[in-house]
């Protein structure tokens, strides 16, 4: 079962999966950068992680940030309905066209967390958004990167 998870509190202490050096480097990258994926053998610690990066970073983007959990195999078209179904976000869930259309125009940050069950059509959809799309920034989170042009991997 994949979809939107609304983000909760942060990680209590000992529990988080990065210094503070390397979150600050972190957030620092997803700002700066369009891609950003954080590898490792364990989910829980890449989950942990970017749902932690996404919180601190929703107030620098004026269209909030969007978290899309996935344990399945995911389409455009799920990806699509997972994003119609963000809580205050206004969304087009009626096609990947109006949904490219939307996105294209937003200042958001997408959270793809268990980004290793993105369908490879979906993957080249979201190169293809990036090109469209300068307001949107991808964090990611799996266990090998998208390889996406200029994609920045952060391997725990």
């Amino acid at each position: 079962m994949g979809g939107i998870v609304p983000m909760g509190k942060s990680a209590g202490a000992g529990t988080f999966p990065a210094t503070s050096v390397e979150l600050s480097r972190l957030l620092t990258a997803v700002r700066r950068g369009r891609v950003l994926t954080v590898t490792g053998r364990f989910r829980e610690p890449r989950s942990v992680l970017v749902r932690e990066i996404g919180e601190r970073l929703a107030s620098n983007f004026f269209d909030g940030v969007a978290v899309v959990t996935m344990e399945h195999r995911f389409g455009v078209r799920d990806l699509t309905a997972a994003l119609g179904c963000v809580p205050g976000m206004p969304f087009l869930p009626c096609g990947t066209s109006n949904a490219a259309s939307w996105l294209a125009e937003r200042d958001m940050l997408l959270v793809l967390d268990g980004s290793d069950h993105l369908a490879a059509e979906t993957l080249a959809w979201l190169r293809d958004l990036l090109a469209v799309a300068p307001g949107l920034r991808i964090l990611a989170a799996g266990r090998h990167p998208l390889a996406f042009a200029r994609e920045r991997v952060h391997r725990l």
